[in-house]
C-alpha cells in the first residue's frame, strides 16, 4: 500500500455554494460548485476555473478543465513485505505500507506503482499492491487492508489548492476591474509561489468572490446581534483617561521595552552560547589546539557575519536546494564570494563524529575535491562555509537545454578522470578514508575551464582504518544507489564505484539515470545500458553528439569500464584507484578510425541478477 499525503492551505470546496447568478449549476454530483468555478458562461472568473460536469457517472462527477505548466516534480516512497507477519496496524513507514507528501504547489500529478523485479514472487495473502491520494491524516493503515480484492473499492477524501491568478494582491489591486475581491472582503496572498485568495471580513459570511457576497453587520459574526449601546459621554471620558493614563505611563513602558531589549540579547548571546558547545565548538577548539598548522586555515565564523553575508539567508542568494540543506551564495567581508550550506536537521548525538568530519574535510587538499573554508556553531544547526565554484553542476551542463553548449567527449573524459582522481584520493590516500555516498551528476561542479570539483559531503561517512565496511541507513539517490548497500545497508568504497559507474553511462548516452517518459525496459539508464551491452547494441545508446567513427574505441572501452563499476558484488567492481588509473590511460588513447568489431558482451551479472527480495516501489511525479 503507497499512500500519497495531499495537504491543502485553500479549499475548493464550500458547505453552500454561492453562484454568480441564479442559472448556474450549484452542484455537480456530491460535489457543490461555488463561484469562482462554474459550469460555463459568467459562471465561473476565468477558463481555468470551469468545471467540466460528466452526468455519465452515478452519481455525476466533477472534472477541472484547465492545462498545466511548469516544473518536474518526482517523489515516492518503498514498501517491503516478505511476510503478512511483520506488518503493524497503523504503522505505515515502509514494512506493508509506505506514505510520502505531495507539496503545496503541485498541479497536477501522476502516480505509478512498480514492483522491482515484477514480483518475484506473490504472497497469497497479499495478491494487489495499490497507490493513492488522500487528505493528511485520514487514511490509518490495516494489515487487513494487505488481503483480497476488497480495498481498491474504499475512498478517501482529497483537498484542492488554488488562488486567483498569479499576482500577489498589492500587485492586483491595482487593476480594480480584475481584482477577485468583492465589498465586505480581504485579500490575502497565498502560501503557494503566487496567486491570492479572498475572505470577508471577521462579522460577515458568504462568498467574497461575488458582489454582496459578503453579508452581516460586522458584529458577532454577521448574527446582526448589536453590541451594547454607550452613552456617548461615558465613551469620551474613557478615552481621556486612556490617553491621560498612556502619556503618563510613556516613559514606563519605553523603559519596559528597553529592558526587554536587553534581556534578548541576553537570551540571544547565551543561545548562541548553548548552540556553540551542543555544536562541539569546544571539542572543535581542542582538536585545533592539538594540531598544528590549522589555526590559521581554519575559520569559525559568527552567526553575524554568514547573516551579512548571505543579505539574511536572501531567496535571491539561493544557489541549491537538496536532501541535505540549503546552499546560498555568500560575500564575505573581504570580498570573497562563498558558498553557504545550512542543513536542514542536526543530530546531537553525532557531535563528535562531525567535528571528526570537519577536522577531515580541512585535511582534503585536492585540486578536484570543493574546498571546506569554514563553519559557524553558534545556529541550531552547523552552517558549513565552501569555496564557490562559478560555473554550476555537471547536471545543468548535460542535461538542461539552457546549457551554453554541448559538452564533447574529450571535456567529458577529462571530467569523469578528473572526478575518478578525486575519489580514489577520498577512498586511500587522506589519513581516514571518506566514502562519498552521494556521488551524481548534481554533486559535480564545474568552473570556468570546465575542471571538475566534487561537492556536498553531507552523506558522505568516516570508514575507520580497521575496518572495511559500515553499517548505515540506507541514503542515496534512486538510480545511482548501490543495490548491494540497499539490501545490505552495509557501506562500502565500492558503493561509490557503483554510483560512479552511472556517472559514465550518463556522460556517454547524454540520457538522465532514471525518467518516467521512457519505456518500462528502458526506464533506468542503468539496466537498460547494461541490457544493450549485453545485445551487443551499445552504439543504440551513446550520444550522438559526441560518437564519431575516430573515438567508436575510447566509449566503447569506457563503455566496458561503466559495466564493471556497476555490478551487482561490490567485491567484482574494480577500486576508484583502478578506474581513475585506467580512465588516465584513455585520455591518452591516441584516436583511431572505427573498425566493425564487435562489443565484448562480457557482463552476465550486473543489474540484472535475481532479487531474492520483493518489494514495491512506488513513486508520484508532479508539475509545478
Amino acid at each position: 500500500v503507497i499512500l500519497l499525503n495531499a495537504t491543502s492551505a485553500v479549499k475548493a470546496t464550500a458547505a453552500v455554494a454561492y453562484q454568480a447568478n441564479s442559472s448556474c449549476q450549484s452542484r455537480c454530483g456530491e460535489v457543490s460548485i461555488p463561484y469562482p468555478f462554474g459550469t460555463g458562461g459568467d459562471c465561473n472568473v476565468s477558463k481555468h476555473f470551469f468545471i467540466t460536469c460528466n452526468t455519465s457517472f452515478t452519481p455525476s462527477k466533477a472534472f477541472l478543465t484547465t492545462s498545466f505548466s511548469g516544473q518536474r516534480y518526482a517523489t515516492g516512497c518503498l514498501s517491503l513485505c516478505n511476510n503478512i507477519n511483520d506488518v503493524s496496524n497503523g504503522s505505515c513507514s515502509g514494512i506493508g505500507c509506505c506514505q510520502t507528501s505531495i507539496p503545496k504547489g503541485v498541479k497536477s500529478y501522476n502516480i505509478t506503482i512498480e514492483s522491482y523485479e515484477n514480483h518475484a514472487d506473490v504472497l497469497p495473502e497479499n495478491p494487489c499492491s495499490y497507490a493513492f491520494v488522500a487528505e493528511n491524516d485520514n487514511y490509518t493503515f490495516s494489515t487487513s487492508d494487505l488481503r483480497g480484492f476488497d480495498f481498491k473499492d474504499k475512498l478517501f477524501p482529497v483537498t484542492l489548492d488554488w488562488t486567483i491568478g498569479k499576482k500577489s494582491c498589492k500587485e492586483a489591486k491595482r487593476d480594480t476591474k480584475s481584482f477577485a475581491c468583492k465589498k465586505n472582503s480581504k485579500c490575502i496572498d497565498s502560501e503557494l509561489n503566487s496567486g491570492y485568495i479572498c475572505k470577508c471580513f471577521e462579522g460577515y459570511d458568504g462568498n467574497p468572490y461575488l458582489p454582496n457576497g459578503c453579508q452581516g453587520d460586522g458584529k458577532k459574526n454577521g448574527t446582526g446581534c448589536s453590541l451594547p449601546n454607550k452613552d456617548q459621554s461615558k465613551r469620551s471620558l474613557l478615552i481621556d483617561v486612556a490617553l491621560g493614563i498612556g502619556i503618563g505611563f510613556l516613559g514606563l513602558l519605553l523603559g519596559i521595552v528597553l529592558l526587554c531589549w536587553m534581556l534578548k540579547q541576553r537570551q540571544i548571546s547565551e543561545l548562541k552560547r548553548v548552540n556553540f558547545q551542543q555544536n562541539g565548538g569546544i571539542l572543535l577548539r581542542e582538536q585545533l589546539s592539538k594540531r598544528q598548522g590549522y589555526r590559521e586555515e581554519v575559520k569559525v565564523f559568527t552567526v553575524e557575519e554568514l547573516e551579512k553575508a548571505t543579505n539574511n539567508y536572501h531567496e535571491s542568494r539561493i544557489l541549491g536546494q537538496g536532501g541535505q540543506g540549503t546552499v546560498y551564495k555568500g560575500i564575505l567581508a573581504d570580498n570573497r564570494i562563498v558558498a553557504i550550506k545550512k542543513s536542514t536537521i542536526g543530530d546531537p548525538s553525532q557531535v563528535e563524529q562531525f567535528i571528526n568530519e570537519i577536522m577531515v574535510l580541512y585535511q582534503i587538499n585536492h585540486r578536484n575535491v570543493v574546498k571546506l573554508l569554514g563553519c559557524c556553531l553558534e545556529t541550531q544547526v552547523p552552517l558549513l562555509v565552501y569555496e564557490y565554484i562559478t560555473n554550476g553542476t555537471l547536471f545543468h551542463h548535460l542535461h538542461d537545454d539552457d546549457a551554453a553548449f554541448d559538452l564533447p567527449w574529450e571535456t567529458r573524459l577529462r571530467i569523469a578522470t578528473e572526478t575518478a582522481e578525486a575519489l580514489s584520493y577520498l577512498h586511500s590516500a587522506v589519513s581516514i578514508p571518506i566514502i562519498h555516498r552521494d556521488i551524481k551528476l548534481a554533486n559535480i561542479l564545474l568552473d570556468n575551464n570546465y575542471n571538475a570539483k566534487v561537492s556536498d559531503f553531507g552523506a558522505s561517512r568516516l570508514i575507520p582504518s580497521d575496518e572495511a565496511q559500515i553499517t548505515t541507513i540506507v541514503q542515496g539517490t534512486f538510480g545511482y544507489l548501490d543495490p548491494e548497500y540497499m539490501h545490505t545497508s552495509l557501506l562500502t568504497e565500492k558503493s561509490d564505484v557503483y554510483s560512479f559507474g552511472v556517472v559514465l553511462m550518463e556522460l556517454l548516452t547524454g540520457q538522465k539515470v532514471v525518467c518516467f517518459k521512457r519505456s518500462e525496459e528502458k526506464r533506468v539508464l542503468a539496466m537498460y545500458f547494461i541490457s544493450l551491452m549485453k545485445e551487443d547494441n551499445l552504439l543504440d545508446i551513446l550520444d550522438p553528439r559526441v560518437l564519431t567513427d575516430k573515438n567508436v574505441e575510447q566509449l566503447k572501452e569506457v563503455a566496458a569500464l561503466a559495466s564493471r563499476c556497476v555490478r551487482m558484488k561490490g567485491e567484482e567492481r574494480p577500486t576508484m584507484k583502478e578506474v581513475a588509473h585506467e580512465l588516465a590511460g584513455l585520455q591518452a588513447m591516441p584516436k583511431q578510425p572505427w573498425s566493425k568489431s564487435k562489443l565484448q558482451g562480457e557482463e552476465s551479472e550486473y543489474l540484472l541478477g535475481d532479487m531474492c527480495s520483493t518489494y514495491t516501489d512506488g513513486a508520484t511525479s508532479s508539475s509545478m
